[in-house]
């Protein structure tokens, strides 16, 4: 029997422990993240956890990394930073090219934009949820970040109607005024979940 986390031998006999749901709650307990779980060099079923938990550890080789959540949820922050700027970046250049009549070109640079800003929504979601934030507690400007948020999948879906029905004056208006807008309240909700994340 062999228990390793994080490169570091566990005592499991002193530590009086029998399976391996017994080494998952001290980590839970410890405030660690498993990334990674190897039992016998091979990843387990996840979807069958419960049974996973149960197995003993005797006769077993178990290696498990794991992560420090509220360093996890900063390096993600950071990424989603560095990708908002680039979409804002991308979008500025959609709006120029759109009053310009180079539709093409713009949709172009607009298509880096929607999966960026999806991927950023659901980055500070999950984020939030990593570290049991609760959005609706996270004010800015009288609102909430769950409203923002809201707001933000509205303003997607204002963009994705303009594109659908290739109404181009609207779209460069939502890109120049409303988007802009945006892209200085996204900043602003980073900066206040990274505020809450190095406190916990």
């Amino acid at each position: 029997m062999s228990v390793t986390i994080d490169h570091e031998p566990l005592a499991t006999d002193q530590l009086g422990f029998r399976t391996v749901g017994q080494v998952l709650s001290k980590l839970q307990r410890d405030n660690r993240l498993v990334i990674n779980l190897l039992i016998d060099g091979r990843e387990p079923d996840l979807t069958q956890i419960t049974m996973v938990r149960q197995w003993p550890l005797m006769g077993r080789t178990i290696f498990i990394e794991t992560a420090e959540p509220r360093q996890m949820a900063l390096d993600v922050l950071d990424e989603v930073e560095e990708q908002l700027d680039e979409a804002d970046r991308l979008r500025g250049e959609a709006a120029e090219l759109l009053q310009r009549n180079n539709v093409v070109k713009a949709m172009e640079k607009l298509s880096g934009c929607f999966s960026t800003w999806q991927t950023a929504q659901e980055s500070v979601r999950k984020t939030a949820q990593l570290l049991r934030i609760d959005l609706n507690q996270i004010r800015m400007n009288g609102r909430s970040l769950q409203n923002l948020l809201q707001d933000f999948a509205e303003q997607l879906q204002q963009i994705k109607s303009a594109l659908e029905i290739r109404d181009f004056v609207t779209l460069c208006d939502v890109l120049t005024y409303e988007a802009n807008d945006a892209g200085e309240r996204w900043m602003l909700a980073l900066q206040a979940v990274r505020e809450i994340a190095m406190q916990r």
